[in-house]
């Protein structure tokens, strides 16, 4: 009997301090506050199709923003964003295009022609909800400020990352662009900016700039992508971090989609930043 007491003594011993313990674990959101500024990043493809991306769209899928139907569906997605109801909006453009400098012409009837997201989403939402500012977060990457100081380190570093992998994931990647860009003329544009900006999407764009070239001789790849697009990224996270003043902000930031996928990490991971789903609205 006595050795049934130490015992039961034992087990509620055991059990207080397994209790206690646990009630010493704090999750990490707990020592950060409840209510951060909300952004929504939409992740687009280039309205005017500029050429200047790796995977080119063949001219039978590309679409005119300024013809209908797709004109109305331009109008739909910017009525659905407008959801959102921004106090700031951030686009994928340099310091040196001047977005607020044009905002105030559109407002005054000009470029109202231009394709191009930024005039057709970014500005035009500016304009209809009385934003006077336009900010323009994109970025050159480290590599540039490196190519500067030591050229003929970084000609040699780049040898043979020229996107011509045949790796087969690469390959596979490549049918995935393709098969985007022909559904793009066929569907509807918000229901396509809402497949566009899933999860799903956006992991898998992350992904694709982790096989083909970033496994260029061990480590080489990995090391270009990190000072060359994985750099540009954070760096344009950062200029999110500076025009953001206070928890009340809610921030659109519309920047072509494979910027968004590791945006979306970026904010995701962020102890600041809501990332708002894009479906959600």
């Amino acid at each position: 009997m006595r050795y049934l007491t130490l015992l039961f003594f034992f087990i509620i011993l055991l059990s207080c301090t397994s209790k206690n313990e646990t009630q010493k674990i704090k999750k990490a959101s707990e020592y950060f506050p409840k209510e951060k500024v909300e952004i929504l990043v939409v992740g687009t493809f280039h309205f005017n199709y500029p050429g200047l991306d790796v995977a080119k769209t063949k001219p039978e899928n590309k679409i005119d923003v300024l013809k209908e139907p797709k004109k109305s569906e331009v109008n739909e997605l910017v009525d659905y964003i407008k959801k959102f109801k921004p106090n700031k909006i951030a686009i994928e453009a340099t310091d040196h295009w001047k977005a607020t400098d044009k905002l105030k012409k559109y407002k005054e009837g000009a470029y109202r022609n231009q394709r191009d997201e930024r005039f057709q989403i970014g500005m035009r939402i500016a304009n209809e909800i009385n934003l006077d500012t336009l900010y323009s977060i994109d970025a050159n990457s480290m590599s540039d400020d490196l190519e500067k100081l030591d050229s003929v380190y970084t000609e040699k570093l780049y040898k043979g990352y020229d996107f011509q992998s045949n790796d087969p994931y690469r390959q596979m990647t490549l049918k995935w662009y393709e098969g985007e860009n022909k559904i793009i003329p066929k569907t509807n544009l918000l229901n396509y900016f809402k497949h566009l900006n899933s999860r799903e999407s956006h992991l898998y764009a992350y992904g694709a700039y982790l096989v083909g070239d970033f496994k260029l001789d061990n480590e080489r790849g990995a090391d270009i992508l990190s000072f060359w697009w994985y750099n540009r990224n954070v760096r344009i996270f950062r200029k999110l971090q500076k025009i953001t003043k206070n928890k009340e902000d809610r921030i659109l930031v519309i920047i072509g989609n494979g910027h968004a996928a590791v945006l979306r990490h970026l904010i995701e991971s962020s102890p600041e930043y809501d990332f708002v789903e894009f479906d959600s609205l």
